[in-house]
């Protein structure tokens, strides 16, 4: 069985250790994490992943708050974000907020297409009737080519954001992307995501008190009621679709499969 690395004993420049996952230390290694704070269960996953660790983000309230603990544990700690070309200007300008703020340089993952030749090959707008595939073509094949090398990913995927995501654990298998995938925050409330932004003074989207409790791209993100209970309200209205796909297949958050 795998144990639970002391990560206090641990130089951040020391070579992670080799580790063999198997199925059946996720849940042993999920109840140990149950009992400790999102800093510790962070700060395992990169202390024992190392420079093979890469922290995904939105810039959403909960990214936001793992940016913040990553830059007083491990500063340079390997950050991207998916680079659609169809961000609100608003998201533009928290990223460089965050950026100056927080002394990180964020890694852009684009896709290979630019919006011109996309619509060249498959369309004008193709959100607009094929929404799965824009977001196969800008988020979820940029991101596997990126992640191909990695060990580990952190993401801000929490419980209470949607009935999608109520069964999401802290540490899991993810078996498209053939790696483990680390969610520090995943029981944490909305209400302990916005005491831990105001108490830190952290920046967020402004959109955010404009209406849109959820924010992506901009044509498929629209403002919602507030207070609705769903944190993805306002995405692709009026479609059969409340999720990218980065995480979720199906509906259904990629469990463990396998071990690569």
């Amino acid at each position: 069985m795998i144990e639970l690395t002391n990560t206090s004993t641990i130089a951040a420049s020391q070579t992670p250790p080799a580790l063999t996952w198997f199925p059946a230390n996720l849940p042993s290694l999920n109840r140990r994490f149950a009992r400790l704070e999102p800093e510790d269960v962070l700060n395992w996953g990169l202390t024992t992943f190392g420079e093979q660790t890469a922290v995904a983000t939105g810039f959403g309230p909960t990214g936001i708050i793992l940016l913040h603990m990553i830059s007083q544990i491990r500063p340079k700690t390997q950050v991207f974000y998916l680079q659609t070309d169809l961000f609100f200007p608003e998201t533009l300008a928290l990223r460089d907020e965050l950026a100056e703020r927080l002394n990180i340089n964020f890694i852009e993952v684009r896709s290979e297409l630019s919006l011109d030749q996309q619509s060249r090959q498959y369309g004008p707008e193709l959100w607009k009737h094929n929404p799965d595939l824009c977001c196969q073509l800008r988020k979820i094949d940029p991101m596997r080519k990126f992640l191909a090398d990695k060990k580990a990913w952190v993401t801000g995927l929490r419980r209470d954001q949607s009935s999608a995501r109520a069964n999401i654990e802290l540490v899991s298998w993810d078996s498209a992307n053939h790696l483990l995938k680390l969610c520090p925050l995943a029981f944490w409330s909305r209400k302990q995501v916005w005491d831990y932004i105001y108490s830190h003074n952290l920046p967020y989207n402004e959109l955010h008190d404009r209406g849109y409790p959820s924010i992506g791209c901009q044509p498929c993100t629209k403002p919602a009621k507030l207070n609705s209970g769903d944190e993805r309200a306002g995405r692709w209205t009026g479609l059969d679709k409340t999720e990218c796909g980065i995480h979720f297949h199906d509906g259904q958050i990629v469990r463990l499969a396998e071990v690569r």
